[in-house]
Formats: structure tokens, C-alpha cells, sequence
């Protein structure tokens, strides 16, 4: 019989052998197991970077949580940051070394999502493009997209390293240096733009998902001041998939789903392959950054758009 404790790097861990959460269909166990094997690949992404996590509970619905969880030991490090959704300041953690990593592990934290800027920095280190598909698309479809934006990168002088998302769609990361958080996002609009153009049937920037169709939205949101679920994360998905590094060379065999808390330590035994696959910095092209400062933040031009459509709803109704 399975103790009830076991402790790791002085953190005392609980319930191991427990259903980690409803539908999940894995244990507490194989999320510890899986943080703990990578820890040495997960604490550089994490370090220095305010963290926000996605835990879960059995009987109750998943949740994102940006504060620190009470009862944390003295030991945690945080970093006071305001909350525009809770109107306050709250405590992010700071994953600096394993057992701030296991100790989240043990609070049932499955995802780790970082900003691109280290605390005390202004300037990013990288760009995200987001890849998402509509339901029910065949992933290959994600695959073409990857690589109209690998097209639209290269065109601008620039390379990148991708990953799954651990959900339905990749990531294409660009590492940066040099430009403000504005600037960043601006070139990230900029390219995603570019993707678009390079084959609107396959690649969109449609905000509004009723008009993306069948295409993957190429989302250019989360770069600037957004975050990033980390390579290696888990995602709060069945089986616990993993945002998993991938070759571009291999791309067209990736499959959703493929890495999973239980296969990822044999998949990528102790090796780095996130780390290896990252180019160095790269300064981004004044022209591109000008190009994304005349194209609308999407989100804002959605709710925009939304208000107008409304009021002429109104207008027609009252008419």
C-alpha cells in the first residue's frame, strides 16, 4: 500500500496516489513525477518570471490563480504585481529551484504560464504566434500554418523554434532583444498579418471566431504583456498532454496529445531539446515594428466592431 506521504527537496507531499482531478485520468503522482523529471529544464523558463498556474481539485472546476495560495511556506519567493481582472495588488510566485516547483506540484498546479519580460525588466525576450484551429480541423492544417509563418519570419530576417501548445495547436517563439513591450507586440501583429497574406484560405487574424471559418486564427495577442504556457508545461487536458518541443523538420508527424505527463520523460530522456531548438536573440526589423503599429490590436478592434454592430442593431430595431 502506497504511503500516504512522501517528501522531496523538504517538501512534504500528499495524496500521490489520488485522482489528480475530475477527467483528468491520471494521479497526483504522475503530475509530481513529471514536474519533478523536468525540473532542471522547467525552473530556467520559470525563473525570474511572475507566475500564473492553472490548478485543479477534484470535484470543482479547474482555475487560474495569480496570487500566492495561503498557507505558502517563507521560503517561496513573490513579486507584488496589480491585477486589472482582481483591481489589487497580488504575489506571484517565482519558480527559482525544484522545490518551489514540487511544492506547487503538490498544490496541484498542472500549468505554468510565464510573461516574456523578467521581473525588474521592461524589455521582452521573446514573441509568441498562437496557433489556434478551429474545432474539429485536421491538425495538418495547424502544420501549413506553422509554416506560412515560418515563411513570413524568414522573409523579415528572422527565425523562430515551435512547440505544441499541450492543447489543439503549436506555438512559433521568436526570442528578441532590444524593443519595448509595444514594439514587440506591434511586430507580432505585423507577422501574423504576414501569415495571413501568405494564404488567407488556410491562415486568419479574425478575432471574432464566428468569422475565422475554417482557418487557424493566428493569434498575436499574448506577445507584448501576455504569457505563454511554458515547454514542458502539462495542460489541463485528459492524460494531462505537455507542451512539447518539436523539431521543424518533424512537424509533419506531430499529433495533439502526442506528449503526455507519463511519456514525456521517455520522450525526451535528459535531454533539452527547447532549449537547443531556441535561436539566440534577435533584434526586430524597424520595418516590420512601424508595419504593426498601423494594424489595431485585434481584441480591441473586436470590441470595437462589437459595440458598432450593436448600436446599429439598436438603430434597426428602434427604426
Amino acid at each position: 500500500m502506497a504511503t500516504e506521504y512522501e517528501e522531496r527537496d523538504g517538501v512534504r507531499l500528499s495524496s500521490l496516489d489520488s485522482p489528480l482531478g475530475d477527467g483528468l485520468e491520471v494521479t497526483k503522482r504522475d503530475l509530481v513525477d513529471h514536474l519533478d523529471a523536468f525540473a532542471d529544464r522547467l525552473v530556467p523558463l520559470l525563473a525570474e518570471r511572475p507566475l500564473t498556474v492553472k490548478r485543479v481539485r477534484p470535484g470543482a472546476e479547474p482555475f487560474i490563480q495569480r496570487d500566492v495560495p495561503k498557507g505558502a511556506p517563507d521560503w517561496v519567493r513573490t513579486v507584488p504585481t496589480w491585477s486589472d481582472r482582481a483591481r489589487r495588488e497580488v504575489h506571484q510566485v517565482l519558480v527559482d529551484d525544484r522545490r518551489t516547483l514540487l511544492w506547487l506540484a503538490n498544490q496541484r498546479a498542472v500549468e505554468f504560464h510565464v510573461p516574456f519580460s523578467r521581473v525588474g525588466e521592461e524589455e521582452p525576450t521573446g514573441l509568441v504566434l498562437d496557433l489556434d484551429p478551429p474545432d474539429g480541423a485536421d491538425f495538418e492544417l495547424v502544420v501549413r500554418t506553422a509554416l506560412l509563418c515560418r515563411r513570413a519570419l524568414a522573409d523579415a530576417g528572422l527565425t523562430a523554434a515551435v512547440k505544441t501548445s499541450g492543447s489543439s495547436g503549436l506555438h512559433v517563439v521568436v526570442p528578441v532583444h532590444g524593443s519595448s513591450a509595444e514594439d514587440v507586440a506591434a511586430a507580432t501583429r505585423a507577422l501574423a498579418a504576414r501569415t495571413e497574406q501568405l494564404d488567407p484560405e488556410v491562415a486568419t487574424t479574425a478575432y471574432v471566431v464566428a468569422e475565422r471559418g475554417m482557418r487557424v486564427f493566428v493569434d498575436s495577442t499574448r506577445s507584448g504583456r501576455g504569457t505563454i504556457a511554458a515547454a514542458y508545461s502539462p495542460r489541463v487536458r485528459p492524460g494531462l498532454p505537455v507542451s512539447a518541443p518539436v523539431d521543424w523538420a518533424e512537424l509533419d508527424g506531430v499529433r495533439p496529445g502526442d506528449v503526455t505527463v507519463r511519456t514525456a520523460a521517455g520522450r525526451f530522456a535528459d535531454g533539452d531539446p527547447w532549449a537547443a531548438a531556441l535561436p539566440e536573440p534577435q533584434e526586430l526589423p524597424a520595418d516590420l515594428v512601424a508595419e504593426g503599429h498601423t494594424i489595431p490590436i485585434a481584441r480591441v478592434q473586436a470590441m470595437h466592431e462589437g459595440k458598432r454592430r450593436a448600436r446599429a442593431k439598436t438603430a434597426e430595431d428602434g427604426a
